[in-house]
C-alpha cells in the first residue's frame, strides 16, 4: 500500500459510512475495501485492509454519546467568553469557583489497567449499589477544593456547599460561583437560601450540556480514576473516607495524582 492509498483510508475514517452515502453506521473492514475502490484506489483483501489498518494506529474504540447544547455556536462562544473573563480580570478581592456535584457508587467503575499477558484484572462488586453525593467548588485562582457529602442530590446539599464557602471566605464582599443549569441551582429552596446571604452569591450559568466549559469537572474525572475505578472497598464508609483522603491531600500537595499513604486511608474524614 502506497502513501496515497494510506492517506485516503485516513479521510475516509475521519467520517462514518453515512457520511459517504453508505446505508450503514459504522465501518468495517469489508465496507472499507469497497469505499476505497469507489475512489479510484487499487481493491485489496479484507487481511491487507486489516493490516493497513494497524499501520495507521486505528482501532476499534467504543463512541462516546454527548448531547449538544441547543444554543447557537455565536451565542454559547460569547457566554464562555464572558465567564473566562470573569476570573481574568474580575476583582481579586472575590472568588470566581466552578460549581458541580458527582455521584459515588459502591459498584465500582470498571476501567482499564496494566496487566501481564494472559492476565486479566477482576473487579469485585457488592451487588446492591448504594450512593452518595459530593458538592464541590473549585477556586479558579488558587486551585483549592471545597466539598461536601450528603445521601441525595437535592438541593439541600447545594445549599450546605453554599453555607461551607461563606464560611470559608467570610472576607469576601462577593462569591462567584460558575454552575449548570441543573434543578437544584435554581430551586424555590436554594433562591430562599441565595436571600439569606444577602446577595454575597452571584450565580453565573453556563450554556446548557457544555461541561468543557466547567473546570471542576477534570477534578471529578481524576477522582474516578485514582479512587473509585475498580475499587475494592465493600463499604460505602470506607470507599468515603479514601474520596475525601484523595480530595484533602489533592489540595494538600496540588496535584492530580497525590501520593497516599494506607494509614491515611484509615482515617475518617
Amino acid at each position: 500500500m502506497d502513501e496515497r492509498f494510506r492517506e485516503r483510508l485516513a479521510c475516509v475514517l475521519a467520517g462514518t459510512p453515512e457520511d459517504w452515502g453508505w446505508c450503514r453506521s459504522t465501518w468495517t473492514r469489508e465496507l472499507l475495501c469497497q469505499e476505497l475502490a469507489r475512489r479510484g484506489q487499487v481493491r485489496v483483501s479484507v487481511a491487507t485492509m486489516g493490516r493497513t489498518l494497524a499501520s495507521l494506529g486505528a482501532r476499534l474504540k467504543a463512541a462516546k454519546p454527548i448531547v449538544e447544547c441547543p444554543w447557537p455556536s455565536w451565542k454559547r462562544q460569547r457566554r464562555l467568553r464572558e465567564l473566562k473573563c470573569l476570573e481574568v480580570y474580575g476583582d481579586a478581592r472575590e472568588p470566581v469557583l466552578h460549581v458541580d456535584e458527582v455521584d459515588i457508587h459502591l459498584n465500582p467503575k470498571v476501567g482499564r489497567d496494566w496487566c501481564l499477558p494472559g492476565q486479566r484484572r477482576v473487579v469485585v462488586t457488592p451487588g446492591n449499589n448504594q450512593k452518595r453525593y459530593l458538592a464541590g467548588a473549585l477556586n479558579t485562582r488558587t486551585g483549592q477544593l471545597t466539598w461536601v457529602e450528603g445521601r441525595s442530590k437535592a438541593s439541600a446539599l447545594f445549599i450546605q456547599l453554599l453555607r461551607r464557602l461563606a464560611s470559608q471566605y467570610r472576607r469576601a464582599r462577593r462569591i462567584h460561583l460558575v454552575l449548570d443549569n441543573a434543578s437544584v441551582h435554581s430551586s424555590k429552596k436554594t433562591l430562599k437560601a441565595l436571600a439569606h446571604f444577602g446577595g454575597r452569591f452571584v450565580l453565573h450559568f453556563r450554556p446548557p450540556y457544555c461541561p468543557q466549559g466547567n473546570r471542576i469537572e477534570r477534578v471529578w474525572l481524576d477522582l474516578h480514576a485514582n479512587v473509585t475505578r475498580n475499587h475494592r472497598c465493600r463499604t460505602m464508609d470506607l470507599l468515603m473516607v479514601r474520596v475525601h483522603a484523595y480530595l484533602s491531600a489533592r489540595n494538600a500537595q496540588r496535584s492530580a495524582s497525590p501520593s497516599l499513604r494506607r494509614v491515611d486511608l484509615r482515617r475518617t474524614p
